[in-house]
């Protein structure tokens, strides 16, 4: 495993400092993770996005989804009776557990699911809070004053 070097970015940036334990924590996920259940990331707008997960043969009491710390996770737990109820001669749809995680950046928040045709959709929303939009310091002699840009462009 290649190991990525952030001292540039150090040198130029604040706060940032989480950003290599977070790609370590990703890349420590991904070797534990399975390929199942298969999913699609998808950008829906600017700040929408969409995941989509094959779930086939899993019902709605069957899957948590939850998000702490960052952190998206999907499990998918069968119902223990109905897999030894069942005698199969090929088992080609897998309908297995599962545990899937996201990362998700700062500010991005979970709007929804909803499932359709054995897909689970998950859509999610970047918010940037209003604290954290540009705002537009003017220089003045005595005080400075802060004006929101974003009342500014719209006069």
């Amino acid at each position: 495993m290649r190991t990525l070097d952030f001292s540039p970015l150090y040198r130029s940036t604040v706060g940032f400092d989480h950003l290599s334990s977070l790609l370590d924590s990703v890349n420590r996920g991904d070797a534990n993770q399975t390929s199942y259940p298969p999913y699609n990331i998808e950008l829906i707008d600017k700040d929408q996005y969409q995941i989509t997960m094959a779930i086939a043969g899993f019902q709605e009491a069957e899957l948590d989804i939850q998000t702490e710390k960052g952190t998206l996770t999907v499990i998918g737990q069968k119902a223990g009776e109905e897999a030894n109820a069942r005698n199969y001669l090929h088992q080609g749809i897998a309908a297995r557990n599962f545990e899937r995680r996201f990362q998700l950046a700062d500010h991005v928040e979970v709007t929804g699911a909803r499932m359709a045709h054995g897909l689970l959709y998950i859509d999610l929303v970047r918010e940037i809070p209003e604290a954290m939009k540009p705002k537009k310091i003017t220089i003045g002699n005595e005080t400075a004053a802060l004006i929101d840009v974003n009342k500014q462009n719209a006069a």
